[in-house]
């Protein structure tokens, strides 16, 4: 059974890359660039640390595992009889790493020569867990001198309380690495368990960007994936009201500067996201919060942000989503106070026209300029296809954006009685 391939160009950027359906059920994504010095590559699952509860579709019944089991899997993926992973990327010279999220898992290396051996040790050691009792009872205690470190760590804390202040039940509220008792509770049997439910080729994509020719790393594929059934996963999440649990959390740790972090709750946030959809929302607080912004230029002019610390982000996936601003401020609530009566102006006069294509033109400067990284284009083309999203279509959507869709959304998710302030305080003396 040969592969299909499917070859997607961007009429407004010009390039092209090839989408392969593997007849193991990989997806891989090609996006060749002969000019660049480097291949960065990513092999991903859609399995991340809100993946607790499933049901496989060849059981009757629903499966509750211990928080954290995602990144101790990504961890112990590393290992094997013959030796560690690092190891024999340092061979190749590749440059290699891992790291889980919310809602997936993904393994990558960057190289300058040798890629497709670096190709394959990428594909064989995803591929081949070992798993000890030995093993595993030594990784608790690393993993949990990690979540140790960062219960300490005030930029940690601070999203984690906003998302606990946020969420009732989503699973999005706990720490990623999970917890020290959760943690204990894991075992070989557990984390062959959810490889075999999650690292199904059939959930997963690798994607390529960079100097390589396809064929070779085609026949490099062909040569390395193990094919197997498919085997389709139900997400199982409890039940999320719209509303939040509380609109204020505080803490005490020592920072020299208070730490916030403020944002609203989408409603209905199970619901399908498109590219248009993400487009939007990040325009809009492109448009609300950017250096070119009243509101910035305001809350600069008073003290209250400075530069370097303050940021804003669109963070959304499966069942979670929303807008948010984080910093350093001296008077948090003053900024939490300034960015709601600025969405409100917003609300009632509506959003300058010049000021929206100001902003849906610097995104769309960025992420084309984006496009000159192989890192950047890789980590775009997995993340897209891991959401059930593509990235040329994305760029589309943004180019094409109207100041009415921007409009939909900050009527839907700007909600005054919707929004959570996080803030770290330094300790007292």
């Amino acid at each position: 059974m040969k592969p299909r391939v499917e070859t997607i160009t961007s009429s407004q950027v010009g390039d092209s890359y090839y989408r392969i359906q593997h007849p193991t059920g990989l997806t891989i994504l090609l996006y060749p660039k002969e000019r660049c010095s480097t291949a960065y590559a990513m092999f991903g699952t859609r399995y991340g640390s809100i993946d607790n509860c499933f049901q496989r579709g060849d059981e009757s019944q629903p499966e509750l595992v211990p928080e954290g089991i995602a990144h101790y899997l990504e961890h112990k993926l590393f290992e094997s009889e013959e030796g560690d992973a690092f190891d024999r990327f340092s061979k190749t010279g590749a440059s290699a790493n891992a790291f889980t999220s919310f809602d997936s898992t993904n393994y990558l290396f960057s190289s300058t020569g040798q890629i497709y051996e670096s190709l394959e040790i990428l594909l064989d050691f995803v591929q081949s867990p070992y798993f000890t009792e030995e093993t595993v009872r030594k990784e608790q205690g690393i993993i949990g001198q990690e979540i140790k470190m960062y219960d300490d760590d005030p930029q940690w804390r601070v999203m984690f309380n906003y998302l606990e202040a946020m969420y009732h039940a989503h699973p999005v509220r706990q720490d990623v690495a999970g917890t020290v008792e959760s943690i204990a509770k894991i075992t070989p049997e557990l984390l062959y368990r959810c490889y075999n439910t999650f690292y199904n080729l059939g959930n997963m994509v690798l994607a390529l960007a960079g100097n390589f020719q396809v064929d070779k790393a085609l026949e490099v594929c062909d040569r390395m994936l193990k094919p197997a059934e498919p085997l389709p996963v139900k997400r199982i999440f409890p039940f999320e009201p719209d509303s939040v649990v509380t609109s204020c959390i505080q803490q005490q740790l020592p920072v020299a500067s208070p730490l916030f972090q403020f944002g609203f709750k989408e409603p209905r946030a199970n619901q399908i996201r498109t590219e248009k959809d993400v487009a939007a929302v990040e325009v809009l607080m492109e448009t609300l919060a950017s250096d070119a912004s009243p509101l910035f230029r305001d809350l600069l002019d008073r003290g209250l942000v400075n530069e370097a610390s303050f940021s804003y982000e669109y963070f959304e996936g499966n069942g979670y989503a929303t807008p948010m601003f984080s910093g350093e401020s001296r008077d948090p609530r003053a900024v939490a106070k300034s960015i709601l009566q600025e969405v409100r102006r917003f609300q009632k006069e509506g959003i300058p026209p010049e000021a929206f294509e100001r902003s849906k033109r610097c995104l769309y400067g960025e992420i084309v300029s984006a496009l000159n990284s192989t890192g950047n284009i890789a980590n775009g083309l997995s993340n897209m296809e891991l959401r059930g999203r593509e990235l040329f279509t994305y760029i589309d959507a943004l180019a094409q954006l109207r100041p009415e869709d921007a409009e939909e959304k900050l009527q839907q998710i700007f909600q005054e009685g919707q929004s959570v302030l996080s803030v770290i305080l330094p300790l007292e003396p």
